[in-house]
């Protein structure tokens, strides 16, 4: 008798209505790791185990980062390696090789975040790494416009998975006060594959065989190291917490609850059409994508810098060595960005508007100063760079701001876009009746600089509004109270923030700033 009133209790207390019961596909990955764990995490075991996190991935996301935008850019430095002259080119077809490389980008953007939300993130990366090697291999061989079109738009469909990849890796690891330094950190490998670029053209340069141009070797050597680095990637470099192979189960559970904070979960594999919806219907996507699109007109710089200086009156191994120096002047802006954005005093969007106010000064005065006084450009030009900072430190402001795996990797697909689409059509104004001065160009990076400036304040004011707003509010409890049932048929416990709740949903969620 008491066995079975036993029984009926336990019964009772594993039974609770069904619209608390959610299926295991409906809800974060980390749910089933961390459902009905109440394991504390001190201060001390949090910190030793993001310096293990640290160890074992940002090393990958630094180098691969690094090898990503020195392949990138080999274009720029082709241009004083021999290239226009070799494929028989002229400025408007160099310029569309810019353009055809981010025209694809934009085409395959959100392919690639779909593929990346179905696949293992880390898997999917590294086979997109390693065809990516493969094409550059193949620019060496094109002596065409047409073949070197070709090329280019197959480099900027692989390139879509790179960053987007990084961006959800870098939210199912850290918090949201890490997360802007860590962007910030592999983002700024990109100074250094200028430096690293610029010295080996500058060997390149010295070069002399009969059959190999300069800027064949530059895709050769390029090409090779990004297809070594493709295999060790995909060996070492983990798709989640939830897997990630230098974790012991304990610390993949501890992993999971440190990020817990976050509201917003690691993961869901499922595509689910209500959170796409709702990214669209959210005002703050579009204030998101015009920012991405007018922030990302200065890097056309990108492509043209060597050909700037280079009218400024460098020959072509100054030139060559002067643009190590952007990659200088690139570490030492984002990372001076990174530091203010994550002041509490300060936060994402002032700092952005802060690395705005001597970016504009500086391409104001390329435009205007004398053209005789070409250290005063050269300087005003490198002053300039700070305009990359802010889209930096956007890019780990993103995942912070958008919960809901479906609704973050559109978010992410939408704002990449509208990036893709700001660095196309950039291309074009650098036409050759503008040289060597260059005035419209620069006019119109100045004006977009002021426009991004002002989207990072309309921003920061729709999400302190929200804020407000649900501090105001009653909590309504829906989410409070939420089970999944295991593999065994035992119902567990799951928190709101492993439920795979958008940022609209979740009443708990607050907007970083």
């Amino acid at each position: 008798m008491d066995a079975a009133s036993d029984n009926s209790e336990k019964k009772e207390e594993n039974t609770h209505p069904a619209s608390s019961i959610v299926h295991n596909y409906d809800v974060d990955v980390g749910a089933q790791l961390i459902a009905e764990t109440d394991i504390p995490l001190t201060p001390q075991e949090a910190s030793r185990l993001r310096a293990k996190i640290d160890w074992h991935i940002m090393p990958f996301m630094c180098i691969m980062y690094l090898i990503t935008f020195m392949d990138k850019t080999t274009l720029s430095e082709a241009a004083v390696l021999g290239i226009l002259e070799d494929a028989h080119l002229d400025a408007n077809q160099y310029d569309w090789l810019g353009t055809i490389f981010y025209l694809s980008y934009l085409g395959f953007q959100y392919p690639q975040n779909l593929a990346l939300q179905r696949f293992p993130v880390g898997k999917w990366m590294s086979i997109n790494i390693f065809l990516w090697a493969v094409v550059l291999l193949c620019h060496a061989a094109c002596k065409s416009f047409g073949s070197l079109l070709a090329v280019r738009f197959l480099l900027g469909m692989c390139e879509g998975a790179i960053t987007p990849g990084f961006m959800i890796v870098t939210s199912m690891f850290y918090t949201h006060a890490e997360k802007t330094r860590r962007v910030g950190y592999w983002f700024l490998m990109n100074g250094f594959a200028v430096i690293i670029l610029g010295f080996i053209s500058f060997g390149l340069l010295h070069t002399h065989t009969a059959s190999f141009m300069p800027w064949q070797w530059l895709m050769i050597i390029t090409g090779t190291i990004t297809l070594i680095t493709s295999v060790f990637f995909w060996v070492l470099f983990p798709d989640s917490p939830t897997t990630a192979w230098f974790l012991t189960s304990e610390e993949r559970v501890a992993a999971i609850r440190r990020i817990q904070a976050n509201q917003s979960g690691i993961e869901n594999k499922h595509f689910k059409r209500e959170q796409f919806l709702e990214t669209i219907k959210d005002p703050k996507t579009w204030v998101m994508a015009f920012f991405a699109g007018s922030a990302n007109i200065v890097n056309s710089l990108t492509n043209q810098r060597q050909l700037i200086v280079a009218q400024f009156g460098f020959n072509e191994i100054q030139t060559t060595l002067l643009g190590c120096v952007d990659g200088g002047v690139e570490i030492l802006t984002i990372w001076l960005g990174v530091v203010l954005a994550t002041q509490p005093f300060i936060g994402r969007s002032y700092a952005g508007i802060l690395m705005y106010i001597p970016a504009i000064l500086g391409s104001i005065l390329v435009s205007t100063l004398p053209f005789s006084n070409k250290i005063g450009l050269l300087f005003s030009y490198w002053i300039s760079i700070f305009a990359i900072a802010p889209f930096t430190i956007f890019l780990g402001w993103v995942s912070s701001i958008t919960s809901g795996h479906t609704k973050r990797i559109t978010t992410n697909g939408i704002v990449l876009c509208s990036y893709a689409i700001g660095n196309a059509v950039s291309q074009f104004m650098w036409k050759a009746q503008y040289q060597p001065r260059n005035h419209v160009p620069w006019a119109v990076i100045s004006s977009c600089n002021f426009a991004a400036g002002i989207a990072l304040l309309v921003l920061r004011f729709m999400l302190a509004s929200e804020n407000r707003k649900r501090e105001r509010e009653t909590p309504d409890g829906k989410h409070d109270v939420v089970y999944i049932m295991d593999e065994s048929g035992v119902e567990k416990r799951v928190d709101k923030a492993f439920l795979d709740l958008t940022d609209k949903q979740n009443s708990d969620f607050r907007y970083v700033l």
